[in-house]
């Protein structure tokens, strides 16, 4: 990325379509209404439970207050109610779980089902005959308190959940109107309808001003995800530096994908060591733009948020991780081990040439995937974090600084582990660990824990990896692996080129673009 700028997100005003229906779906975030739209469903299923549980405990109590009268097993309107509005639950419920509805649908579904649910309420409350010389008075009703709970969890405009809740308290007023149509009930003059349930008309205003809260705390997530000239979306994955989110460049509607470094995990907790870190950020971030091998990961931007967020816009990649591929389908052939391999080379090359280790080589930062018609194409990862060993006094990295030791330890290489001084061929060591891990689907070595695992790697020898699969392993490979994997850094390989030819000189059918389309064809969803 030529001329690489640190830049601050800007403070964006509010959209002008905001106080539209179609300007709060577009505030708040698609994974807040997912989750919205999860709650709705929670909530539908309790619903469900409560339509069929009730009328069954007030039949059974009618039973114990009348001594067992044969009666308690009759079934009215009432329980018919009751039933009908079960299934209803039962069917939105349902349709909440289907990942292909837009959610913000399904939230406007649920202001429908509040209606209905408060039209059920009004009638069965109200369809037994009300005792002689009942008095009434101005009530809370579980309307009113159905309106605010649904408020709550359902993010839509103040305007439209006043009007779903001013329909869903008009239920109950229905219901006594339908009552005295029947003969149940004679309450009087009209006016009566109205003052005993003003409390629940007081509940629908109550519902407007928590939606209006609500919203704006959901418009409130989305600005403060704004990242420069990108919009965040929902959460890909989180490290031990932070979170992954997707994310749209807002003009260019370009995918990407965005890491976020909080300002709690490199020790930025006061102006002195919030500066130290943004020009730390600043110095790796630029190195790192400047690598242009296609098989690194592409840095398309990063900066500095006003709440000293620091964040990189990476490009979005499709397919999986190697640790993925290799825990969803086992141990990979020798070949296309090797056809990965020299990929991750060609990254890593570059990036030695230019003075930067890695530092954190593993499966979970190398992408398999398809890229255009290229199908196998692998990424390496997580290069916001390397060390630039070039860099005049040795300056610590971002993860030094934040008092993280740099690597995995199931991964990391025997000086690494002893704190000493790392260039590239740390990095080898590493992708040893990962061709036998890709061979076998095992770790070299198993531990409890990161010190023991540490330990073995600095003082055990590793099990050949043939001795660990079924798969067949070139001798030329396995003796490869193995010195990779030596303790000392002279005895490994010197750098990624050569490993890169040592690679390519392993004797067998090499694997090539044909299988890798034909097995990613066989494997869609992969």
């Amino acid at each position: 990325m030529p001329n690489a700028q640190l830049i601050a997100a800007p403070r964006a005003s509010t959209p002008a379509e905001l106080g539209t229906s179609r300007g709060y779906r577009r505030a708040i975030p698609d994974d807040l209404l997912r989750e919205a739209s999860r709650r709705l469903g929670i909530m539908s299923l309790l619903a469900a439970t409560l339509w069929i549980v009730s009328p069954l405990l007030d039949h059974l109590a009618f039973r114990a207050m009348t001594h067992g009268d044969p009666g308690w097993l009759r079934l009215d309107a009432a329980d018919a109610i009751c039933g009908a509005s079960a299934l209803a639950s039962l069917a939105l419920f349902f349709s909440t779980r289907k990942r292909d509805w837009d959610p913000q649908w399904m939230l406007d579904l649920g202001l429908g089902y509040l209606v209905l649910t408060g039209l059920a309420l009004g009638l069965v409350f109200h369809w037994q005959p009300v005792p002689t010389g009942w008095q009434m008075s101005p009530v809370i009703t579980w309307n009113g308190a159905v309106t605010l709970i649904f408020a709550a969890i359902l993010p839509n405009t103040p305007r439209k959940t006043l009007v779903a809740s001013l329909i869903a308290v008009s239920m109950n007023p229905l219901g006594m109107v339908i009552s005295k149509a029947r003969g149940t009930w004679d309450f009087g003059p009209a006016s009566n309808v109205l003052l005993m349930h003003f409390p629940d008309y007081l509940m629908a205003g109550g519902a407007a001003v928590i939606s209006h809260v609500v919203t704006r705390l959901g418009q409130q997530v989305a600005k403060a995800r704004e990242m420069g000239s990108y919009d965040l979306g929902g959460m890909l994955g989180r490290g031990g530096m932070g979170e992954v989110y997707r994310a749209t460049h807002r003009m260019l509607a370009r995918p990407a994908a965005i890491k976020l470094i909080r300002p709690e995990m490199i020790g930025a907790r006061n102006g002195e060591t919030a500066q130290l870190a943004v020009k730390r950020f600043r110095r790796e971030a630029e190195t790192v733009a400047s690598l242009r091998s296609p098989h690194t990961v592409e840095l398309y931007d990063f900066g500095v948020t006003d709440d000293e967020t620091l964040y990189f816009v990476m490009e979005l990649l499709d397919g999986m991780t190697l640790e993925a591929l290799v825990r969803r389908h086992g141990p990979l052939p020798a070949p296309r081990v090797i056809y990965i391999l020299r990929q991750v080379c060609a990254s890593l090359e570059e990036a030695h040439v230019r003075g930067l280790v890695h530092r954190d080589i593993k499966p979970a930062n190398i992408h398999v995937g398809t890229l255009g018609l290229r199908c196998d194409f692998v990424k390496v990862l997580d290069f916001g974090l390397v060390k630039c060993v070039t860099l005049a006094g040795g300056k610590e990295s971002l993860a030094t600084a934040a008092g993280l030791t740099p690597g995995t330890p199931a991964y990391m290489a025997p000086e690494a582990a002893l704190g000493d001084t790392v260039d590239g061929r740390a990095d080898l060591y590493a992708l040893g660990c990962v061709a036998y891990y890709s061979l076998t689907g095992a770790l070299v070595f198993e531990a409890e824990t990161g010190l023991q695992m540490m330990a073995k790697h600095l003082r055990e020898d590793p099990v050949a990896p043939s001795q660990r699969t079924a798969l067949p392993i070139p001798a030329a490979l396995e003796r490869l692996v193995l010195a990779c994997l030596a303790k000392k850094p002279e005895d490994r390989p010197q750098s990624a080129a050569e490993l890169a030819r040592l690679l390519a000189g392993v004797e067998g059918e090499p694997w090539s673009e044909a299988r890798a389309r034909e097995w990613w064809a066989a494997h869609p969803t992969a």
